[in-house]
């Protein structure tokens, strides 16, 4: 669940080579981003079926939608008809996708830089109510923050040592509650000082945002049809569409 670098275009799935440097390793991706087998095995049935048709940025924005559906989230219609990157640059990676480190300042500047509003951006963010985080990107939240619920930090340092280089890649559920349904317990953390990430921890703590995830800690109905209609605005970030592009026959490199 990241900003799209360069737009939805499939562009982290290409793998580095010796003349080619992609996403996979930029700061955000290295270690983190993962699952990149499954979507080879889907690209390898649609490929036998319909050869050359379906984009590989269409089938990450399907197995998203997919993913969300399974888990108990809403559903939407997922726009179609994106092609593929023929390139990728780890250095958009670095500096377009937010790090956990990230003030609500720079989080809601970041998405604004790509049309989304700071309630899409609290919105999207709740997609954590799902997924993994390393320990490296959490551990100076759990040992050094203070707008933190004592309990809650002390559960998660059993598992991610203070000492930076020790267990790094150590992983914790962004959120304690419920980590494989989709549902709104995330926003409830946050109200709780029990989000993992600073990041999380930003949309709640003072500022402007804090009504949005308020809302969305009562009303999860509310936060299912503002999240769908989030993921279809973020799936219209700069598509590939018509000439441009192509239609990889293999995710992970370029025709």
């Amino acid at each position: 669940w990241v900003l799209p670098s360069s737009g939805c275009d499939g562009s982290i799935l290409l793998d580095d080579t010796s003349s080619f440097t992609g996403e996979k390793n930029a700061n955000p991706n290295r270690n983190s981003a993962r699952g990149f087998e499954v979507i080879d095995n889907i690209k390898t049935a649609v490929e036998s079926a319909c050869p050359g048709v379906v984009s590989c940025a269409d089938i990450l924005a399907i197995a998203a939608a997919d993913s969300v559906a399974i888990l108990g989230g809403p559903t939407w219609n997922v726009k179609l008809g994106r092609r593929d990157a023929k390139t990728a640059s780890q250095s958009a990676a670095n500096t377009a996708i937010p790090a956990p480190t990230s003030s609500l300042s720079t989080l809601t500047s970041m998405f604004s830089a790509v049309g989304l509003s700071s309630k899409d951006l609290v919105t999207l963010s709740g997609a954590h109510t799902i997924g993994q985080a390393r320990c490296t990107n959490f551990r100076a939240r759990i040992y050094n923050e203070t707008n933190i619920d004592t309990s809650f930090a002390t559960t998660r340092q059993s598992n991610c040592p203070s000492t930076s280089g020790s267990g790094d890649n150590n992983l914790a559920p962004l959120d304690l509650q419920t980590p494989t349904s989709f549902d709104n317990n995330y926003f409830k953390n946050l109200v709780n000082k029990k989000g993992l990430l600073h990041s999380d921890q930003q949309l709640f703590n003072g500022g402007s945002t804090n009504s949005i995830v308020s809302g969305y800690s009562t009303n999860p109905s509310s936060f299912s049809s503002d999240f769908a209609a989030a993921m279809i605005k973020m799936g219209d970030i700069k598509p590939l569409t018509g000439s441009n592009g192509e239609i990889r026959k293999n995710c992970r490199k370029t025709n």
